[in-house]
């Protein structure tokens, strides 16, 4: 797994591959967890490495869910607020019976659908601004589908962050270590891969 995307043609396998990208940084934060370890919640956060997963992955559903759906509104937004509250509130726990090899396998396939659907979209189409949340703008009609994805890519860069910061307080691993062990490198004077203790 490189540290970087590669070098990209155009617009679209630009923001593919560092979408690509971000996900792959939510599986190595991930990698060599039990199940029990995803759940903790070591920091001052409520959030687990588990949770975030969950939360990333249904997040982009929703965003790439809104971009197949344009230029009309996707019918998750009629479900009702407080459904909708709590199916959103759900998003940030890894429950007893969920484990972090199938909270994975959904990223995958969320990768997999979305790279479909952006391959076949223009980039420059409408995506009508919710209007299910108060933070979303009323003054504005839609966006377009390169502002989603800038979008989905900013939550997905900001949560890979908060992940980084719980991996590292369950056992100090670090997202450079847990490369390095997942890519087979060899030790350096700088950079020791990471092994289960």
């Amino acid at each position: 797994m490189p540290a970087m995307p590669g070098p990209v043609a155009d617009e679209k396998s630009s923001l593919l591959a560092f979408l690509s990208q971000q996900r792959q940084n939510f599986r190595t934060v991930a990698f060599g967890l039990t199940d029990q370890q995803a759940r903790l919640t070591p920091t001052a956060s409520a959030l687990s490495v588990g949770a975030l997963i969950k939360h990333v992955t249904a997040c982009e559903a929703g965003w790439v869910g809104r971009i197949a759906a344009a230029p009309e509104y996707p019918a998750s937004d009629s479900v009702p607020f407080e459904e909708a509250a709590a199916a959103y509130a759900e998003q940030y726990r890894m429950n007893e019976d969920e484990t972090l090899e199938g909270l994975i396998a959904a990223l995958d396939e969320q990768e997999r659908t979305t790279e479909s659907i952006i391959l076949a979209a223009d980039l420059d189409a409408a995506v009508p601004v919710p209007r299910n949340a108060p933070w979303f703008p009323r003054d504005l009609e839609a966006w377009s589908v390169r502002w989603v994805l800038g979008h989905v890519l900013e939550e997905l860069s900001r949560h890979a962050g908060h992940a980084d910061i719980i991996r590292e307080s369950i056992d100090g691993a670090t997202w450079f270590e847990l490369m390095a062990a997942i890519d087979g490198m060899e030790e350096t004077p700088w950079l020791k891969p990471w092994q289960p203790a």
